[in-house]
């Protein structure tokens, strides 16, 4: 409950920066913009590119959920 809340706030904080920037407003307090793990909430190893953390990254990676990305064995 407490990190989908987290995830929702910090969407609208996005869309309501991004709004202002549009319109070529300065942003309030820049730093309060996080970017969440859409699967858990953290904030900490965060991939851009996939949108979620570096954990959730594994576990979908390891079942084979998300195309193109494999293990890759030494």
């Amino acid at each position: 409950m407490a990190r989908t809340a987290l995830i929702v706030k910090c969407n609208r904080r996005k869309d309501r920066a991004s709004k202002e920037h549009a319109q070529g407003k300065k942003l309030t307090f820049p730093t309060r913009v996080h970017n969440r793990c859409e699967k858990c909430g953290k904030i900490n190893g965060y991939m851009r590119r996939f949108g979620i953390c570096r954990i959730c990254f594994r576990e979908l990676a390891s079942h084979g959920k998300i195309m193109g990305v494999k293990k890759s064995s030494w």
